[in-house]
């Protein structure tokens, strides 16, 4: 399975919406160069308020640019960098990933740890896009469509139009739970 980068994305501080780039360099162990959710341990706010020990699962946050397809028929216009991710992509069904799989995009590997939790702030860019972008299964259960976060396992500068390639783990395969 194969996608690409369709925008890059970062801030230096805890911003909803991120800067496009041209390119971004992801550090191993730590995400994002220059964002301010690098690091070893948590660096988003409410998980540093419960515990600042915690490793960093959420190093660097992916969203399927189909998703804004999906959005803009429900009457939203969200484009890339705008709900905090740092790589968008196409042709990859993020959220049907299992926990693990590896990303390969250029020299860089960022390997999949979870969904993300969409968060109020989504309300700040557009009343309701946080509803948005949660549904539930035909079992009622949550569905989070804000994307997925990662850790980065080797470093590398990416850039838009890279190539992404999925390597799945190895099975039993799990299903993506919230980080």
């Amino acid at each position: 399975m194969n996608g690409i980068v369709v925008s890059l994305s970062l801030s230096p501080s805890h911003t909803m919406s991120k800067e496009n780039q041209t390119s971004i360099t992801l550090l191993e162990g730590l995400g994002v160069q220059g964002d301010a959710h690098m690091g070893k341990t948590v660096k988003h706010r409410s998980r540093v308020a419960k515990d600042p020990t915690q490793p960093n699962l959420r190093q660097v946050h992916l969203i399927h640019s189909e998703l804004f397809a999906e959005l803009a028929e429900k009457g939203f216009q969200v484009s890339a960098g705008q709900m905090g991710e740092n790589i968008t992509t196409a042709g990859i069904p993020l959220l049907d990933l299992p926990t693990g799989s590896r990303l390969i995009i250029g020299s860089a590997i960022v390997e999949v740890t979870g969904l993300r939790n969409p968060c109020y702030q989504l309300d700040g860019l557009q009343k309701g896009l946080m509803k948005a972008v949660l549904d539930r299964d035909e079992n009622d259960e949550l569905i989070r469509k804000s994307g997925v976060m990662g850790i980065v396992v080797a470093g590398g500068t990416i850039r838009v139009n890279d190539k992404i390639e999925v390597r799945f783990p190895p099975a039993p395969h799990r299903p993506l739970k919230p980080v």
